[in-house]
């Protein structure tokens, strides 16, 4: 298996790069690593460019809850267009820079998957506490981001798998105070658990929001 991980410095991206070496070949990229910046096309498009396409499977790990120092909102009060805007940067534009730049690199003869990184607080089903305002609403346009482009790649790739995937609350950078209490996992018990999700999808399950033990998350 071929594999690619965007985000690879990260905490899970790591846990996953050192997983899938086990069983193949695997190309990491990062921003402290190969200066890659998703939110910037030109990076993207450089990085990814620089890629012979067969990958068998993608790994879109990037994403933060906390940036410029500034956490999750807890009221609208709260609410800034500067932090709606890096959110929204982070969290949704730079996956869907990467899925379009990401598409030429899958095979169209063979079974070949992509996956972002999402969140269970993006469900808007799921929504009964509120607050988090940037980084609920940008992850649930990312899996809208998703679910189209798994529509779009399905017909030039019939056998992709576009799949938004929530890796369950993971001891990463993520202060333990914003974990609502929930037990979190180790980064390399998560990436297990991801990759064993992933290989149970098929063509039929793209476009679809599941979390780290397999089960369908509401939009």
């Amino acid at each position: 298996m071929r594999a690619l991980v965007v985000g690879a410095s990260g905490g899970i991206g790591s846990a996953l790069v050192t997983a899938l070496r086990a069983r193949g070949e695997v190309v990491g990229l990062s921003r402290s690593g190969d200066g890659l910046d998703v939110t910037d096309e030109g990076s993207v498009a450089a990085a990814l460019g620089a890629l012979e396409p067969g990958f068998d499977l993608v790994i879109v790990a990037t994403g933060a809850l906390i940036l410029g120092g500034v956490g999750p909102e807890k009221s609208l009060r709260s609410v800034t267009a500067e932090g709606l805007a890096a959110q929204f940067a982070v969290n949704a534009v730079g996956p869907a820079l990467v899925m379009k730049h990401a598409l030429r690199l899958l095979p169209r003869d063979r079974v070949s998957r992509l996956a972002v990184l999402s969140a269970r607080v993006g469900s808007i089903g799921d929504n009964g506490l509120g607050g988090w305002y940037g980084y609920r609403a940008a992850k649930a346009a990312l899996n809208q981001l998703v679910r189209t482009a798994s529509v779009e790649a399905r017909r030039t790739h019939p056998l992709s798998v576009f799949v938004a995937l929530h890796p369950g609350t993971v001891e990463t950078g993520l202060a333990p105070s914003l974990r609502a209490g929930h037990p979190a996992v180790a980064p390399d018990v998560a990436a297990v658990n991801l990759l064993s999700v992933l290989e149970g999808l098929g063509p039929e399950e793209t476009g679809g929001f599941f979390d780290w033990k397999g089960a369908v998350v509401p939009w």
